[in-house]
């Protein structure tokens, strides 16, 4: 995830001191463990467009029971993970959800929460803020029409904006997720608008990754001079907070390109602060999957992330969380974990690749059947990566072919 605010609140800093600032001891350091973002459970009462879990509205067999899912809080804990963001499927939908929270809460675990918000009513809303949840999270992806048609349901706008009302009314930390394809890429620019509206604390901006119905549909993504004018907008808007003071977060994920651009987008604007801002990008590292991110689903298989459900390392229920994560004989992860990684053609020649990490890798092994494969996803051009002039002139890479066979191109 590429925090742009952080990055251009640094910015702003240095554009009124003269010095860009030092980072905190908290950036400077690695995390102690990774970020788990937990599928709890896969029911939900949506079948959205894009959803990478296939969920649907009926229960799954085999799920972790709750003293099964304490179990491996405490491993967790014991391996120093810092971060817990319990989701689905829609984990509302989970009768202990919220034993499972209360008891991460007092483990010292920042929790937060994923939803789709459309069963928050004002009695769950209280629920949420007397939890403490640190985050909540509530998918948009579009104004009413569109949003009705990526979530198959009649109405799930207005109750997922009533629910991010509510939780807001309370106190709750809230953000808005987006995930934006060729289908509503019309609305992005609204929905930026509709954040600033309702006072949201956060505005994520998801790539369409080839994930579950994500990957089903990976022919209607956004191609890629959408994707790169819908960032400039974001760099826009997030550059006015940060330049305004405004208490705005804006942060993009499954597409670690984002980082490269970014830099790109200062030095076309600020280019003496071009080196300070790139060193800090390479601290940041890119793509963590494997590292830093990683994933639980329902039924207790880790996962590099959560778009790698078609990938399992193994599972809690044989093997402890922590023996899993840095099992390295299983050769994903030992790449995943690699620096650099043992990525090939374009990537590996990029002069970013210690910004981005190679990216998410899914895109590479979901159109290839090779995770080291070039991301086919990367929307900067050759001559942008630093490509020698001759490469750009050979045949076509088969990541192109493969992309105007699903039609990007």
């Amino acid at each position: 995830m590429l925090r742009i605010s952080q990055y251009l609140r640094e910015l702003a800093h240095a554009e009124q001191t003269g010095q860009w600032p030092a980072p905190s001891r908290r950036d400077s350091a690695s995390a102690p463990g990774p970020v788990v973002i937990w599928n709890l459970i896969r029911r939900c009462n949506l079948t959205c467009k894009h959803c990478y879990a296939l969920s649907a509205d009926h229960d799954y067999a085999g799920e972790l029971s709750r003293d099964e899912v304490f179990a491996v809080m405490d491993d967790l804990k014991a391996f120093h993970v810092p971060v817990l963001i319990l989701s689905g499927g829609e984990p509302l939908m989970r009768p202990d959800l919220f034993d499972i929270a209360d008891r991460a809460k007092r483990m010292g675990f920042y929790v937060g929460l994923s939803s789709n918000g459309t069963l928050i009513d004002p009695a769950l809303a209280d629920r949420i803020a007397a939890q403490g949840f640190d985050y909540v999270g509530i998918s948009l992806d579009g104004l009413r029409e569109t949003h009705d048609q990526f979530r198959r349901q009649s109405g799930a706008f207005e109750r997922s904006l009533a629910a991010l009302r509510l939780l807001r009314a309370r106190g709750v930390k809230v953000g808005l997720r987006y995930t934006m394809t060729a289908l509503n890429a019309h609305d992005f620019e609204p929905l930026l608008d509709l954040m600033r509206q309702e006072q949201v604390d956060k505005f994520y901006f998801s790539h369409l990754n080839y994930a579950g119905r994500g990957n089903i549909h990976r022919g209607k993504d956004a191609q890629f001079q959408s994707t790169r004018a819908a960032l400039d907008r974001l760099y826009e808007r997030a550059w006015q907070a940060a330049r305004d003071g405004r208490d705005e977060e804006y942060v993009t994920g499954n597409n670690d390109a984002d980082g490269p651009y970014l830099l790109q987008w200062v030095a076309a604007r600020f280019a003496r602060w071009a080196e300070p801002l790139r060193a800090r990008l390479q601290a940041w590292g890119g793509n963590s999957s494997g590292v830093n991110v990683a994933n639980i689903d329902n039924l207790g298989e880790v996962h590099p992330d959560t778009m790698w459900w078609h990938y399992g390392l193994g599972n809690v229920r044989a093997r402890p969380f922590s023996q899993i994560w840095m099992d390295t004989r299983d050769p994903l992860m030992a790449g995943l974990k690699q620096r650099p990684r043992p990525v090939e053609g374009r990537c590996a020649q990029c002069q970013y690749l210690a910004i981005c990490n190679g990216n998410t890798r899914t895109r590479a092994q979901q159109l290839t059947g090779n995770p080291w494969a070039e991301d086919p996803g990367c929307y900067l051009s050759d001559e942008e990566i630093g490509l020698p002039a001759d490469a750009a002139k050979a045949a076509p890479r088969r990541a192109t072919i493969l992309l105007k066979e699903v039609g990007h191109a």
